[in-house]
């Protein structure tokens, strides 16, 4: 079957990959549709340290082909939107309610791949940029069928990840003040959480002004082209700042816009060794700053509730996807995304 692999050196698309079938708790999956997200690349450039041989992807959707022992919540033909969180279910933290904390989510990743006789490994427990992938259980969450699974795809982690920041994380509050620092797929998705949770400016910072109709479409009240200019539109600064971006001196900034009680939110991807500062004396007056894994997610709960979002059109999908391609043609679609010509590309099989 086909599928995008990185060897440690390129990535490239192979045909020969095989995928074994499902054991006791875990789900086949045709996959229809994969989102590319920077976590992609930051894999293929080094970012992410991963073990090679790697099945890239981990944001698609598809369709369910065969349930191992003891699943009930999915059988075959259901639609599912695929989650990365392995989580156990039975740990103190999936207990609380917390699966992006389980200990047992992050880990050494499966190989349930295999090329030419030779274990591949499978990238965020997903790989969903081949033609079937396999997964726990916990990470099939059933959607209706009128959900388009080239929109669906992004709910697996884009928009867990940006809206689910807002809304899990720092639970933005009705009348509350945003500025998202970086409108990307990751950035919108925080931009279209604080409109549905009802913040009263949402003021976006980008430095490329083409990308200002579709952060005002999703929700953005104002655009600036650098974090400066954000005092202007409030002089006492916000009540939630997003760093959607991965740089260290966005954090900086992110910090330094915050008014008394605001928290800085941390969702871009930073190189593991890179450092930030801030002084901590900005830090008094109870402002805080704040981590945010997969958007403090619960999927088997979030997905059907951003699916429902979306069909009650609340929640924009289709308008995250800005091009499709087939996934021989993934060498394009990683360059537009390196160069900020999509707001999502996604995939399809």
């Amino acid at each position: 079957m086909r599928g995008v692999l990185f060897d440690g050196k390129q990535s490239q698309v192979v045909d020969d990959l095989e995928v074994r079938g499902p054991g006791p708790g875990e789900v086949l999956v045709a996959i229809a549709a994969a989102g590319l997200c920077h976590s992609d690349l930051s894999v293929i450039d080094g970012t992410i340290p991963f073990p090679v041989p790697v099945v890239l992807g981990h944001e698609g959707a598809g369709v369910v082909e065969e349930v191992g022992a003891g699943v009930t919540h999915v059988a075959p033909g259901d639609h599912v939107a695929l989650s990365t969180l392995a989580n156990c279910g039975a740990c103190a933290e999936c207990d609380r309610g917390r699966p992006t904390m389980c200990r047992k989510a992050i880990g050494m990743p499966g190989r349930p791949f295999s090329r030419g006789g030779e274990p591949v490994h499978q990238f965020a427990s997903n790989s969903a940029f081949a033609e079937r992938t396999l997964v726990k259980a916990v990470q099939a969450v059933k959607i209706p069928r009128d959900v388009p699974l080239t929109s669906a795809a992004l709910i697996g982690c884009g928009v867990l990840t940006g809206v689910g920041a807002v809304l899990n994380r720092a639970r933005v509050d009705i009348g509350d003040t945003v500025v998202v620092i970086g409108t990307g797929g990751i950035g919108l998705n925080v931009i279209q959480g604080a409109r549905i949770a009802g913040a009263s400016v949402i003021v976006a910072v980008d430095t490329n002004p083409a990308k200002e109709p579709l952060a005002r479409q999703f929700g953005a009240t104002h655009f600036l082209p650098s974090a400066e200019g954000a005092r202007d539109i409030l002089p006492n600064g916000a009540d939630h700042a997003f760093e959607c971006v991965g740089h260290p001196g966005l954090v900086r900034a992110a910090v330094d816009l915050l008014d008394r009680h605001g928290q800085a939110i941390l969702l871009g991807m930073i190189a593991p060794a890179a450092e930030a500062s801030f002084a901590p004396a900005a830090l008094f007056l109870d402002k805080s700053i704040l981590g945010c894994r997969y958007g403090s997610s619960r999927p088997q709960r979030d997905i059907p509730r951003y699916a429902e979002l979306y069909r009650t059109g609340a929640l924009l999908l289709d308008e995250l996807v800005t091009r499709t391609y087939a996934v021989e043609d993934f060498g394009k679609a990683a360059d537009d995304l390196h160069g900020g010509r999509v707001a999502r590309g996604v995939l399809t099989f």
